[in-house]
């Protein structure tokens, strides 16, 4: 894994640019953050190299493309049988994303079906893996804080910037 990069003011108002405006170009870009467009290009590809920048699909909605129905599932699983459960995982497409967690559970889970017999079945779908000990699911009412990381980005103290003194506020 590379060393995590530190980001500076720069960095960041490119990210946030970036994500208020995912399909602005590099002059674009440099436009917004008004810095030069080489910069944004050398910088987006220091963050992308870095795994800063995970990847560039766009974010997709489900409960708007139909998935309506949401829940985290904890999983309590058989010691060491941890690539097991993982294969099982993978091979549920309800299953949108899976993190090993510390606690009294193993795995948490977050699954998205169009309608509750269809998150009954994948629920025991999940149950049907010979490593799955235990499972509790916990059904979303609501999305109160969608997924986000400006904010915590921007409460850091990002290193000062490496940029030429005539493009500074």
């Amino acid at each position: 894994m590379p060393e995590p990069l530190t980001l500076d003011q720069v960095d960041i108002a490119l990210l946030t640019a970036l994500t208020e405006h995912p399909r602005a170009g590099d002059l674009e870009l440099s436009r917004v953050t008004r810095v030069a467009r080489a910069t944004v290009q050398s910088r987006l590809r220091r963050m992308g190299e870095a795994g800063v920048i995970a990847d560039w699909d766009p974010t997709i909605d489900v409960a708007a493309a139909g998935y309506e129905v949401q829940a985290f599932v904890t999983l309590e699983i058989s010691q060491g049988a941890l690539d097991e459960v993982a294969r099982d995982l993978a091979a549920i497409p309800q299953v949108l994303e899976a993190y090993v967690t510390t606690g009294s559970s193993d795995v948490l889970c977050r699954v998205a079906t169009r309608s509750h017999p269809e998150l009954q079945a994948t629920l025991v779908r999940i149950d049907q893996s010979s490593s799955v000990v235990r499972s509790t699911s916990v059904m979303v009412l609501s999305v109160l804080i969608a997924p986000r990381v400006l904010p915590l980005l921007a409460s850091a103290d990002p290193a000062p910037s490496r940029r030429a003194p005539a493009y500074r506020d």
